[in-house]
């Protein structure tokens, strides 16, 4: 990446039009590149760097958005030049953006997977440990809650049919949709995954319950294991 002017110059030496702010209220944010984005969060640089030379350094640190919106408050205040308040602004930034995607999701009808990939894949496709959900849902296929029940590696002790179904048997759910991610980006099940999977249908029939799919997600993709035939 190559910044327009040196780190020695600050903001205030640019032109008038290649101002980070200026540039975003007279063009828009989307003209904007991401490096001028971060630079305006920050809103300041340090001794050595400006903010274009130190939001740069930021995303190569962290090897772009995605490495940046995983790093912790500990992680951000390592580079020189970033202390807890910018990285506090930092952390509250991508917290508001998950926000925004998970915004609205209840009360929305689930009619194929696809619909349920996109409720769940823009915030659990950039975990970095797995994640179990349910999507909890009424007699008409409209979403009731999203709820956690497990973090970590997926195994058959802590995916547990007792806590998958307890948010299920308290809001008296019709049905739900299973759905875990791969850290890694490859949404192809893993044996254990398809055990689960089996494992939970069944409980579901018992309780009457039904699970209408199990999605995991990947980066930028996934797999439904009803498309699959595998439930």
């Amino acid at each position: 990446m190559t910044l327009p002017y040196p780190c020695r110059f600050t903001i205030k030496d640019f032109p008038m039009e290649e101002r980070p702010r200026e540039k975003l209220t007279g063009q828009g944010p989307q003209a904007l590149s991401t490096v001028e984005l971060l630079a305006i969060l920050l809103g300041t640089g340090s001794r050595e760097d400006n903010a274009l030379a130190l939001a740069g350094r930021l995303l190569a640190r962290f090897g772009g958005v995605r490495g940046l919106q995983e790093a912790s408050v500990e992680e951000l205040v390592s580079i020189k030049g970033i202390g807890r308040a910018k990285a506090a602004q930092v952390r509250a930034a991508f917290e508001l953006s998950r926000r925004l995607g998970s915004a609205g999701r209840e009360a929305r009808v689930i009619r194929n997977p696809e619909e349920a990939a996109g409720l769940l894949a823009p915030e659990m496709r950039f975990l970095d440990k797995e994640q179990f959900k349910t999507v909890l849902l009424s007699t008409r296929n409209r979403v009731i809650a999203i709820e956690t029940v497990s973090m970590g590696s997926l195994n058959s002790s802590i995916v547990h049919p007792r806590e998958v179904f307890k948010g299920a048997l308290k809001r008296s759910c019709a049905a739900m949709i299973l759905a875990h991610n791969h850290p890694s980006g490859d949404p192809q099940p893993s044996s254990e995954d398809l055990a689960i999977t089996r494992r939970l249908v069944e409980a579901g029939k018992l309780l009457g319950i039904e699970v209408l799919d199990h999605l995991i997600i990947g980066d930028g993709n996934y797999v439904s294991l009803k498309e699959k035939n595998l439930i």
